[in-house]
């Protein structure tokens, strides 16, 4: 990467400065190519730990590992130039000690080259985040609904229905936004509750199924593609249909193949005549 590439890329403190100016836009990327796409029409893109589930096939993002997080920090970084990269600190490599989340993050910061990482929690990891942010490793938290406690959850649901769940909600943004995180992905979260928080935080929101107040918005790029069918959440929206697409050129190259029309021998190389 060039000196004037790393000069253009955008920071955390870039991102943190955005509230109140215009909104964050964010997604999702885990490959070189789709970084590529990504770069130039987002503020920060997100190596997230939902890859277990959109490219492993995994049923939560449980199993994801440090290794997986940092290959794919990687690709993502060699497509970017522009935007703001933050990854993911996967299930059991933060939770354990602010100790174990410094070497995790600085294992990432270090082999990928990143500009910050992403950790799940509310005031139980809030030393943790001040820990972090206190020796140089920029975080951006999450509150409300956290997929990595999937199994103590019960499922994926909205949050912050009761009164009892709306107030952990508040304590846990508040205390994620005073240890110092840069932003705050808002996710899962009944509307008037996200937008009161987004409203009250020194730090930018980022929702994904919570609030068009939150400072800024992301969802998973293979989502917004429409490249899975089985389930579409409530929170996203289309804004392609390529599952169909892609079937289509697979079942069209299949059928050529069988029929012998490709390759035709404009796709071969041809010994060339001798002078």
């Amino acid at each position: 990467m060039s000196v004037q590439a790393v000069k253009r890329r955008l920071s955390p403190g870039n991102i943190e400065a955005l509230k109140g100016e215009r909104p964050i836009v964010s997604l999702t990327a885990y490959t070189t190519p789709i970084a590529r796409l990504l770069d130039p029409h987002v503020d920060f893109m997100l190596v997230g730990d939902s890859l277990g589930m959109v490219l492993y096939g995994l049923d939560s993002t449980v199993g994801v590992t440090l290794d997986m997080m940092i290959a794919h920090g990687q690709a993502v970084m060699r497509g970017s130039e522009k935007a703001c990269v933050v990854v993911d600190l996967p299930f059991g490599s933060y939770q354990e000690s602010k100790e174990q989340a410094f070497n995790s993050a600085a294992r990432i910061l270090k082999e990928t080259g990143c500009s910050a990482v992403k950790l799940e929690g509310g005031a139980e990891m809030a030393e943790t985040v001040d820990f972090l942010t206190q020796r140089g490793i920029p975080v951006l938290g999450h509150v409300g609904l956290m997929p990595q406690l999937v199994n103590t959850l019960g499922g994926y649901r909205s949050l912050g229905r009761s009164e009892k769940e709306a107030a952990k909600i508040r304590r846990d943004a508040k205390a994620i936004d005073d240890a110092g995180a840069f932003a705050i992905v808002i996710e899962g979260t009944i509307e008037p509750l996200a937008r009161e928080i987004s409203e009250t935080l020194r730090a930018p929101t980022i929702g994904i199924g919570a609030s068009p107040a939150c400072d800024g918005q992301i969802l998973v790029s293979d989502d917004i593609l429409g490249l899975f069918s089985d389930f579409k959440p409530r929170f996203v929206k289309h804004f392609a249909e390529l599952a169909p697409q892609i079937s289509a050129a697979f079942e069209a190259y299949a059928n050529e193949v069988k029929a012998r029309t490709f390759p035709g021998i404009e796709h071969t190389f041809q010994v060339k005549p001798k002078a």
